[in-house]
């Protein structure tokens, strides 16, 4: 007989849904997972929320996410290793990087040229003036 042996604990997930998964998980940097097994999708993308649980258990599994997991919520941080791997599945230049790793603007920066703090340097708040 020539049957195909299917591992029960394997999970199928179809290639467009891996893209979209790995695709957020990319541009993120970080991901929230509902363990909820029978949730029709994920929160954030449009894929059924098993599957995403699998797959990020997978990833878990090769050292390409850390996991935390906390009041019926996994919270996946990609690492290092996680970034190259999905930099070469996803085919995308170095130049691309998760949000995680974008440097945040200071808040000197975000404030327009010329503007300055009011006198004495520092932001007036309710208690200005008090002392």
């Amino acid at each position: 007989s020539n049957r195909v042996l299917i591992d029960p604990f394997t999970m199928l997930v179809p290639k467009a849904n891996r893209q979209k998964v790995y695709s957020y998980l990319f541009k993120e940097g970080v991901l929230v997972c509902k363990k909820d097994v029978a949730a029709p999708k994920h929160s954030e993308i449009d894929v059924p929320n098993l599957h995403v649980m699998k797959l990020l258990q997978s990833l878990k599994s090769k050292g390409y996410v850390k996991e935390d997991f906390n009041w019926q919520y996994f919270y996946y941080f990609l690492t290092n290793e996680g970034i190259e791997f999905l930099r070469k599945y996803l085919n995308l230049p170095e130049e691309i990087v998760p949000a995680t790793l974008k440097k945040p603007r200071t808040a000197a920066a975000a404030r327009p040229e010329g503007a300055q703090r009011p006198e004495g340097g520092r932001p007036q708040g309710r208690g200005a003036g008090r002392f």
